[in-house]
């Protein structure tokens, strides 16, 4: 694509004349990506602006450098060899010049933004089961279900967002259900994007190393609503932060609303969620709407749980479907890699992989496996390091309410010390025996070879993650792996004893 037909008004007269004839072949943010013909993007980081890898960039055969010419920092040569372009706020504007490159695939596909603090993996992962040639964008990577390629960040760069849209464009998917962070949006990295529907799954406390505070961390969140050509939202009534998130839709967005308690909208369709019954093989779940009733048992566990499926099929009721096929579809759901995954039982005691790293999450995912526990309920958990500290006891408290035994452990201490990170989670009054065990494995294995048969045991903070992150160093660790191990042991020694 042409220089001047890419950046179109955002250059001056006298960039326009120095690219003139330019064209560009790719984007790339990082320098070690570039290749010959590509424009370099330069952005102004934290820590330090792109422009410092600018001559790897010209190494490596950029045909122009695009800058954020905030903070310049020394590394602009006194000669550059190519075109260096600054354009104003350019982290904010690279989600539309990405889309334009790449030929604005979002608009062609219906694209469902799911943010929230708990649920934006599950929803994404459950919608891209319902729907038909649905891809996914999020956590757990990007791709088909089953078959994702690893991204670095929930919510992706920009450039990078725009070439998986288009990438599942060109192979055949008609929709996508993207999980969207408050990272991602206070960033304006879904710039460019043209959603057709938004979903707000819960508002609770995380990411306030980042945000400072649940105001802002909120703020960030409505942005989704701004989306332009946005055509409808579907929210949790049952959610504290409602009120506020209600008030924040424009006025010519559709909105449907999902409950479990009974709350409805004064203007708009409510979808009415009941868990009838907690079963080893999942949950009997009633789901209301417009004055009639539907019956399905999903194989998920938990109340959370029936809330994302709340959230999923108000999203294809909101897109047209009729309510009884949409209802009949949710009982082949499969359940989602390290949310809420269950190993065990017939014999053993039944054990609950899950990626709760907040207060609220916890809560939920224990509170919801009390219902499955036939005995006792026990937890190990961690907090991550270089993360908001304040919710680190607030940790504990949520496994103080629910748990019958705790164990702390690590979870990915990042640059700290165990010993500080465990010293916070304990901070305060604790009115629980707490066992200390900072070897995950070790921590894991040993609450699996305590449990009785009846038992459950929640290890949360993880989920589907594959490594444990020490001093900057990534290790190969699976929750899912450690649980099946230790299992297996528990069955051999039965089947021994026998």
């Amino acid at each position: 694509m042409k220089l001047t037909t890419l950046l179109g008004d955002w250059l001056n007269s006298e960039d326009a004349a120095q690219v003139a004839g330019i064209t560009v072949s790719g984007l790339a943010l990082d320098s070690r990506k570039v290749t010959p013909g590509s424009l370099f993007i330069a952005l102004a980081g934290s820590q330090q602006h792109g422009l410092a890898h600018l001559p790897q960039a010209i190494s490596n055969g950029a045909a122009a450098v695009l800058y954020d010419p905030t903070e310049l920092d020394r590394a602009l040569p006194t000669a550059p060899s190519l075109p260096l372009l600054a354009i104003d706020r350019l982290a904010n504007k690279l989600g539309t010049i990405a889309a334009d490159f790449y030929g604005k695939p979002s608009s062609a596909m219906t694209v469902i933004g799911i943010t929230g603090t708990n649920g934006k993996t599950s929803c994404s992962q459950f919608l891209s089961q319902l729907l038909d040639d649905c891809g996914i964008i999020g956590t757990l990577g990007w791709g088909d279900f089953g078959n994702l390629q690893t991204t670095l960040n929930t919510t992706p760069d920009a450039v990078s967002l725009q070439a998986m849209l288009a990438t599942l464009q060109s192979q055949g998917k008609t929709a996508v259900a993207m999980e969207v962070s408050s990272h991602g949006l206070a960033q304006g990295r879904v710039n460019g994007i043209q959603f057709t529907g938004a979903v707000f799954t819960n508002i609770s406390r995380d990411h306030l190393d980042y945000h400072g505070s649940m105001a802002a961390y909120l703020q960030a969140k409505l942005q989704l609503l701004q989306a332009p050509g946005l055509a409808f939202a579907a929210i949790n009534l049952d959610d504290a932060y409602c009120p506020q998130i209600l008030a924040a839709i424009p006025s010519d967005v559709r909105v449907y609303g999902f409950s479990r308690s009974g709350n409805t909208l004064a203007n708009g369709e409510t979808l009415s969620a009941k868990n009838l019954g907690y079963q080893t093989d999942g949950s009997h779940l009633e789901f209301s709407w417009q004055g009639q009733q539907q019956t399905v048992t999903v194989p998920l566990y938990g109340d959370f749980n029936t809330e994302n499926v709340a959230a999923v099929l108000t999203v294809l009721l909101a897109l047209g479907g009729e309510f009884s096929a949409c209802v009949a579809k949710l009982a082949k759901l499969k359940p989602v890699s390290g949310r809420m995954e269950c190993f065990g039982g017939n014999g053993l005691p039944l054990v609950f992989v899950d990626y709760a790293h907040t207060p609220d999450a916890l809560d939920k995912v224990l509170s919801s496996s009390r219902q499955h526990c036939q005995g006792q309920l026990a937890v190990v958990f961690g907090c991550g390091g270089n993360r908001d500290n304040g919710k680190r006891p607030l940790m504990r408290q949520a496994a103080e309410r629910w748990a019958d035994r705790i164990i702390i452990t690590d979870d990915n201490p990042r640059f700290e010390t165990s010993e500080a990170i465990i010293s916070d989670i304990l901070s305060g009054s604790s009115n629980k025996a707490i066992d200390i065990i900072p070897n995950r494995k070790t921590a894991i294995e040993t609450a699996i070879a305590q449990a009785a048969e009846f038992d459950c045991l929640v290890i949360a903070g993880k989920g589907h993650e594959d490594y444990q992150e020490i001093n900057g160093i990534k290790t190969p660790f699976s929750d899912q792996q450690v649980v099946q191990q230790a299992l297996a042991k528990r069955r051999t020694q039965h089947a021994h004893a026998a």
